[in-house]
């Protein structure tokens, strides 16, 4: 793996030197595992990854306690640590060229007060966002990241078999959530890649509800919307259940967000714009008369992080391409009566073909 971080580092480095930049500074800790496969959440602490086109010399600064874990996972191996009561900009100014005159920077992950140090310590630099060059590299997945997130996916979707055998009426959506969080370490996830989301009855039209105390009971929805993160790498699957038995209407909403979530992936190839998908899936819905009760994208990107480029929406109208991993997950979601949302995880393959890597059963289960 280490030969593909090598690999990006030299496109950024081209990349770079074509738009005569100086020297540029990765602070996002996705994008830091990005581009040396060390993964870490510094928090308050400065962490960076410099690349220096004047020196031709790449440094990864991380906090002192992170030294070793660094030392032995990253790709880069020039290494600076920086100990809690070290000024980290005075160490970087120290440890790069002199006389900056452009200097990259992801302008959304720096914060004013990080900004206004870089100026006292490069008087002489302008800042150029290199945050769109970032996002296109990694919006367009390597074979080998297709591979790591096969684990994430596979985990996932074991937790989910086994965890909805644990579902009794009289449950709260709480002790659920435990229960399916429980089997995600126990299946080998380094942790959630997101909170996990369990909704029941009415909340299931709460497409980003939190679970509580509510508790499960015959005839609710049972929507379950989680993922993990396994070596850097996210999932995100959402199935929806129903609960002793369901109505026709129930039904009805079901089997139209199921043709829906279909006429999704069953668009999804290269060379025609993502807004095809989206489209697709979303007429679905209107023509059935439940367009009013979905109003967000069909998707987003997946990958190092949860929610990455692309955005599967109406009106992008960018053109797919071979490489780009994302979720199809349409909803229904009616105020006070519950609501579905079916999702799924796509790969546009090298042959511009749709690869539907989750494999979860995506026919109505009553629990």
């Amino acid at each position: 793996m280490k030969k593909e971080y090598i690999k990006r580092l030299e496109s950024i480095q081209v990349y770079l030197q074509n738009e005569k930049i100086d020297i540029a500074m990765i602070t996002d800790p996705a994008n830091v595992f990005y581009y040396t496969g060390f993964l870490s959440n510094p928090h308050e602490r400065f962490m960076a990854l410099v690349i220096d086109n004047k020196n031709e010399k790449t440094t990864l600064f991380v906090p002192a306690l992170d030294e070793d874990i660094a030392r032995n996972d990253s790709a880069v191996q020039t290494i600076v640590p920086i100990s809690d009561e070290e000024n980290p900009f005075t160490k970087l100014q120290t440890n790069v060229s002199a006389n900056i005159l452009t200097f990259g920077l992801e302008k959304k992950a720096v914060n004013i007060f990080r900004y206004q140090h870089l100026q006292e310590n490069f008087p002489t630099a302008s800042y150029i966002d290199i945050q769109p060059y970032i996002s296109s590299e990694r919006m367009k997945k390597s074979p080998i990241e297709i591979e790591q997130m096969r684990k994430p996916i596979q985990i996932i979707e074991r937790v989910l078999a086994e965890g909805i055998k644990k579902v009794q009426t009289g449950m709260s959506e709480m002790d659920l959530t435990a229960e399916l969080e429980y089997l995600m370490r126990k299946f080998g996830a380094d942790g959630p890649s997101f909170s996990t989301i369990v909704l029941s009855g009415e909340k299931s039209a709460l497409p980003h509800g939190t679970p509580g105390s509510r508790t499960i009971e015959n005839g609710d929805f049972l929507l379950i919307d989680f993922g993990v993160i396994k070596d850097g790498y996210c999932s995100d699957i959402t199935r929806t259940f129903l609960i002793g038995e369901a109505s026709k209407k129930q039904k009805e909403i079901y089997n139209i967000v199921l043709q829906s979530t279909n006429a999704g992936l069953d668009a999804v190839k290269a060379g025609v714009p993502l807004r095809t998908f989206d489209i697709a899936a979303r007429n679905v819905i209107k023509e059935k008369g439940y367009g009013e009760y979905f109003n967000n994208r069909i998707g987003h990107g997946l990958g190092i992080e949860v929610h990455e480029e692309p955005s599967i929406h109406e009106s992008n109208a960018d053109i797919a391409e071979p490489g780009l991993l994302f979720t199809i997950e349409p909803g229904i979601y009616i105020p006070n009566y519950g609501g579905v949302r079916i999702e799924d995880n796509v790969y546009i393959n090298e042959e511009g073909k749709a690869d539907v890597l989750t494999s979860f059963p995506k026919e109505l289960q009553i629990l």
